[in-house]
């Protein structure tokens, strides 16, 4: 098979030191590659030096003549903001007018033919992303290089995406922190770590289960070479305090020939990885309260002189509660976090809701703007938790962020690293109450299996809107969902979901069922009444029976509760 790029002996280094040395690899045509490692680990920037867009300290990149490669950065180039999604796609065959039909057609299979006159600034992030990859097609590349483009994208759009790829004719270098795409999509792994770059010709989960074997073996050789290390350093040791006890010249040498077999094996010795520098755990409290809110009427709009943008006519949320709200991108779930934090930090709740007054409430805002940018790291923890500086540092340390980082100010984090930061600063003020808008989109892989952890044993209760599927699956014990402009709790993830799908029409969703009724729904309609009460009571006994089959504290009592109560009005409707 062609190749189409040799890297040799690639370096980079940072202000703190190398970020990764000494990496070798090809990329042939076809190759379908993605590309893993822990936040900071320096991912975007190897896919820089391959676009060109970045010099190496050291080493060199060869592309074959036949090499068409395109780079599709995470964000948007600030140019654009102004073109509407048609001009955008045009400028870039602006120079061949034989290829402007093309965009046309292009605009179809993005499924942006509504968005063609929309300035581009007004588009979604999944929107953004689908212009930055028909902007790269159009240059008809073998070859592109993909920053995580799944980030900020909704369940629709993320099955649009894993399509499209799927369907890629060329080859790609995806970064993601998404297994689940990864393993749809790659047939190769490289994962990024310790500065080395290990290759899987396997996609992402077989190739981090074969890393973790590799790891344990590597530590079992390790051991057993420190062993021997250690046996003769002892026998080392002791020959010279004899030779030079007795002033034996002969012991003395052998001493010395023992410590150069020792020293070679030092070098030679078997390396374990230091794994992750990251560490996210979550601290909070449970509040002695019946409720921490209740949506009682609440209409939800982007601002105040906006359209709306659906209502909540009766939920609400206990502490232990872990509240899924899932809804496409646009329905309205940042606004309702937002309009209900502006309350909070007012200190007063507006129609329609109310909150504990004794109830701490925490909010991770999805654009991290929480953190002051010119604050440094301990500065930045001082808002949230005013504890002593040491205490500040000593919370860094076990998070990830070594001392000699301390004095960096907020703006020279990456995205992954403010986002630990943030969770670092909300975990230490220990809060009743938590609402995560999109708190995976700067995660790497472990960072979510961590969240996910620490979220399922939280104390107290959340808010959390997310796309991440194994996130929501993982944590969440209720279910939010926005249909038709109004949020309605549906028993489990999976009737929450189809929801999404309903309310969309340009993203095709094979195997999806029909969507059942929400909790608090009436039955579907049937051919006749009796029938409908029928199917609603058997479908409620199921839930039922279901729920009560979980362990405890994975149950939920105010879903059996309120179907209990629908059950008793259908027996009573039907004369049982």
């Amino acid at each position: 098979m062609t190749t189409l790029i040799s890297a040799l002996s690639l370096q980079l280094d940072t202000v703190h030191g190398p970020l990764f040395q000494d990496l070798s690899f090809t990329v042939k045509l076809g190759d379908r590659i993605g590309l893993l490692g822990h936040n900071g680990c320096g991912k975007s920037s190897l896919l820089g030096i391959l676009a060109g867009s970045r010099e190496p300290n050291a080493g060199s990149v060869q592309y074959a003549g036949q090499c068409r490669l395109q780079h599709v950065e995470q964000h948007l180039p600030p140019g654009l903001a102004g073109l509407t999604t048609r001009e955008a796609l045009l400028e870039v065959v602006s120079a061949q007018p034989a290829h402007h039909w093309r965009v046309d057609s292009l605009l179809d299979e993005l499924a942006l033919s509504a968005q063609a006159h929309i300035v581009v600034s007004s588009l979604s992030g999944g929107q953004h992303t689908r212009l930055l990859l028909g902007r790269a097609v159009l240059l008809e590349p073998n070859l592109l290089l993909l920053d995580e483009p799944s980030n900020h994208l909704d369940l629709p759009s993320l099955l649009w995406l894993e399509d499209f790829l799927r369907r890629w004719q060329g080859g790609f270098i995806l970064v993601s922190h998404d297994p689940r795409l990864l393993d749809t999509l790659s047939d190769k792994s490289w994962i990024l770590r310790d500065g080395r770059l290990y290759s899987f010709d396997m996609p992402c989960s077989r190739a981090l289960t074969a890393l973790a074997e590799a790891d344990v073996a590597a530590q079992a050789r390790h051991a057993g070479e420190q062993k021997e290390i250690d046996r003769l350093a002892a026998s080392s040791k002791r020959l010279a305090i004899w030779g030079r006890e007795h002033d034996n010249e002969k012991l003395l040498r052998q001493a010395k020939s023992i410590q150069r077999r020792v020293d070679k094996l030092k070098d030679d010795q078997t390396f374990v990885s230091r794994g992750s520098p990251w560490r996210l755990k979550l601290q909070g409290s449970a509040l002695a309260a019946d409720r921490l809110l209740a949506f009682e009427g609440l209409q939800v709009r982007a601002q105040a002189e906006q359209p709306l943008l659906f209502e909540i006519d009766h939920l609400w949320l206990r502490p232990g509660d872990k509240v899924a709200l899932l809804g496409s991108n646009g329905t309205g779930k940042s606004s309702l976090l937002r309009q209900c934090w502006s309350d909070v930090q007012q200190g007063e709740a507006r129609h329609g809701w109310r909150f504990h007054p004794a109830a701490r409430i925490a909010y991770y805002d999805q654009s991290l703007q929480q953190l002051a940018d010119d604050a440094t790291l301990p500065d930045a923890l001082y808002k949230f938790a005013p504890v002593s500086d040491r205490e500040r540092r000593q919370a860094l340390i076990a998070a990830g962020f070594a001392y000699s980082r301390h004095s960096q100010t907020v703006a020279t984090l990456s995205g992954g690293e403010r986002a630990r930061l943030l969770f670092l600063a909300l975990s230490m003020a220990s809060y009743h109450l938590w609402w995560l808008d999109e708190p995976t989109n700067h995660l790497d892989m472990e960072g979510k299996h961590e969240l996910a952890d620490a979220l399922a044993e939280f104390a107290g209760g959340f808010i959390l809107v997310s796309h991440d599927r194994e996130l929501i699956e993982h944590s969440c014990n209720r279910f939010w969902a926005i249909h038709n402009c109004r949020l309605q709790e549906w028993p489990d993830a999976a009737r929450a979901y189809q929801q999404l799908f309903t309310a969309r029409d340009d993203v095709p969703v094979s195997g999806v069922a029909p969507a059942t009724a929400p909790v608090h729904a009436d039955a579907p309609s049937s051919d006749s009444e009796a029938e409908s009460q029928w199917q609603r009571l058997c479908e409620l006994e199921d839930w039922l029976a279901a729920d009560l089959a979980r362990k405890r504290k994975h149950q939920k009592p105010h879903l059996q509760q309120a179907w209990q109560q629908e059950m008793l009005q259908l027996k009573q409707a039907l004369g049982l």
